[in-house]
């Protein structure tokens, strides 16, 4: 497998990695109760999902 000649400097390795950023999860207000939920999950506080009941909250 081929190695690289030169070094790569350290400015020319963190130009390429500029892309990888950590980024929050995005949210979203559940239906039913109003709470904050991850999108596309059920909510945590009362356990419905797109209008319908997936589990029973233990709190």
């Amino acid at each position: 497998m081929p190695n690289p000649k030169r070094k790569m400097s350290k400015t020319r390795r963190d130009k390429r990695r500029t892309h990888y950023k950590a980024k929050a999860p995005s949210m979203g207000t559940c239906a039913n109760c109003g709470e904050l939920k991850l999108t596309h999950h059920a909510c945590a506080s009362c356990g419905y999902y797109n209008g319908r009941s997936m589990f029973i909250p233990k709190n």
